[in-house]
This record gives structure tokens, C-alpha cells and sequence, in this order.
């Protein structure tokens, strides 16, 4: 299948997984529970990820699925993949329980340790965010489509929007923050600090602690697409995926860097 077909499709598995977690949103209890890493789990993350793995399957093509709900794959069998499917299926899961509407539904899929493709669904706000290599980055919310364009910028540039987290903001990301001239902070939680930059609205996002693979893979591919770039601050080389440990380094997401 064609890129910018099953773009199509996984935009339509998205929306699907989205009203799910809306279905759940609108009761009284989400089924809260906490998991190995004292993250918390809910319905709606359990109901988008049967969703999205189902319908994954049953596409033309098939890729294996590494999904922050599944059983994790042994490295011996994972390091073999020329393709996957990468999946958060509630991105923002502690601002879901807050009820502030910044959680999203990744999808993503992995060529050679790269995004060759991503969508990224806002589910309170009916927004889909998608993208393939080499075919640009768009935006659909209320019929209308847009291509995507991340800002240029430099860094001596005074007032720079700066994109953290609503739920992790430490020493490091401070830090980083007080070398910039007069930056505004722009608070947002989940993928939607990457869709910020890809839409031209931010700069920078330094994300100078611990994420994973499936919290950032659809998002870089959307910003990638839009002009922008996701780093490594180790290697200063483009974040990598299907690594050994699946938790990605510290990284710094930019628009488009003059």
C-alpha cells in the first residue's frame, strides 16, 4: 500500500480510538489504576489500545505492533523489524484523569529506526494531525486542511515561545530555559507541545528528562514533515527509535532553526 494511502487509514483507526476515549471522558469513573512504574492506566487507554491493534491488523499490509499497553517484544526479536507500527494509545494519561482535554492518540510507523509516517489525534478538540516522509505534514480540524509550517528562528532571537511540559518541569529544562533571551512559556501536556512547533506557534521544546519511544514518534514525524527537527542532546543527531531500552534520551524539538 501506498504511503499516502495507509496514511488514510491510520488517520481513520485514530478518530475510531479517539471517540472511545471520549465515550469513557464522559463518565464518572475512569477505571483508574496504577502500573509497574506508578504511572496510571484507564479504561479509555485499555479501549483505544484494542482499537488501534485490531484495526492495525486488519490492514492491507502488516507490521508488527509495539504499543505502551502490549507485552513488551524481547530486543532479539525487535532488532529484526524493518518495519513496526509504534503506538501510545492515550498520550497524556494524567491529563485525561485532570479532565483539561491535552491527551492525544499516537500512532506511528518505524522504518530502520526513523518515522517514515504519523497521526496524531486531539480527541477533545476533534483535530487530526498527520504526516509522511517526503509528502509534507497537514492539519484537519472542522473540514478544513491545512499543510503545517514550523517558525523560523534563531536562537539569540528575544522572546522565543518555549514549549514544557504541564506535568514536568525540572532543574534541567530550567536551566536551559534562563540561557534563552526573554523566552515565553507556553505550558501544553502530552504530543501536543510537538504539534505547537509544527503549526509555527513555538519554538523550541527541551524535553531534558524521561519519555519513550511511543510518547514522541508520531509527533517528530509530524514536526520533521513541517520543517522542524527532533535532536538528540547526546549525539546532536535526529532521535532514533527500536533502540535496546525504549526509553528515548534527553532531546530538544525545534521549529525551523535559521
Amino acid at each position: 500500500m501506498d504511503r499516502k494511502d495507509l496514511v488514510k487509514e491510520v488517520v481513520k483507526i485514530a478518530r475510531q480510538a479517539g471517540g472511545a476515549i471520549m465515550a469513557i471522558y464522559g463518565r464518572e469513573d475512569f477505571g483508574v489504576e496504577l502500573k509497574k512504574d506508578e504511572s496510571p492506566l484507564t479504561l479509555a487507554d485499555k479501549a483505544s489500545n484494542d482499537i488501534i491493534c485490531e484495526a492495525l491488523k486488519k490492514l492491507s499490509v502488516q507490521y508488527p505492533i509495539v504499543s505502551e499497553e502490549n507485552k513488551s517484544i524481547a530486543y532479539d526479536e525487535r532488532k529484526g523489524f524493518d518495519y513496526h507500527w509504534l503506538v501510545d494509545p492515550l498520550d497524556g494519561t494524567k491529563e485525561f484523569i485532570k479532565r483539561n482535554g491535552e491527551f492525544t492518540v499516537n500512532i506511528a510507523l518505524i522504518h530502520r529506526g526513523a518515522p517514515v509516517l504519523g497521526v496524531v489525534y486531539v480527541p477533545c478538540f476533534n483535530e487530526t494531525y498527520w504526516a509522511v516522509k517526503g509528502e509534507g505534514a497537514y492539519w484537519e480540524r472542522t473540514g478544513n486542511i491545512q499543510a503545517l509550517q514550523a517558525a523560523s528562528f534563531q536562537f539569540s532571537d528575544p522572546g522565543l515561545h518555549v514549549v514544557c511540559s504541564r506535568s514536568h518541569l525540572n532543574e534541567d529544562t530550567q536551566a536551559f530555559i534562563d540561557n534563552l533571551n526573554s523566552p515565553e512559556l507556553v505550558a501544553k501536556g502530552s504530543s501536543l507541545k510537538f504539534l505547537i512547533l509544527a503549526r509555527g506557534e513555538a519554538h523550541l521544546y527541551p524535553r531534558l528528562g524521561p519519555t519513550m519511544e511511543w510518547d514522541t514518534a508520531a509527533a517528530q514525524a509530524i514536526l520533521e514533515e513541517a520543517g522542524g527537527s527532533v535532536i538528540d542532546e547526546e549525539t546532536k543527531e535526529p532521535l532514533r527509535y527500536n533502540k535496546q531500552n525504549l526509553r528515548n534520551p534527553y532531546f530538544i524539538a525545534y521549529g525551523k532553526l535559521g
